[in-house]
């Protein structure tokens, strides 16, 4: 469970605060006593996933029909967005 520190602690002992947070220990910030802020560690999410990690992910998505997919994208992208403004044609 996060500890509640003031605005004042904060301020006052930030390095042994932060220090607890890179420790992996959370924090409600209060002011008047009323929570303003959480302060949590980073989770920092890998930069790169390999293939067969990302083609795991994607085995639990339904299939998708490609003809209904590029009907889909067509409903909301303009064809061809160097048109002029007002000029429908297609």
């Amino acid at each position: 469970m996060a500890r509640q520190i003031t605005q004042r602690e904060l301020r006052n002992d930030t390095p042994t605060i932060m220090r607890a947070v890179e420790d992996g220990e959370s924090f409600v910030l209060t002011r008047n006593g009323t929570p303003v802020a959480d302060l949590v560690p980073h989770t920092r999410r890998p930069d790169f996933i390999s293939a067969d990690d990302f083609l795991d992910l994607l085995a639990d998505l339904p299939p998708t029909d490609p003809a209904t997919f590029f009907a889909d994208l067509d409903s909301v992208v303009d064809p061809d967005p160097f048109r002029e403004a007002g000029d429908h044609r297609e």
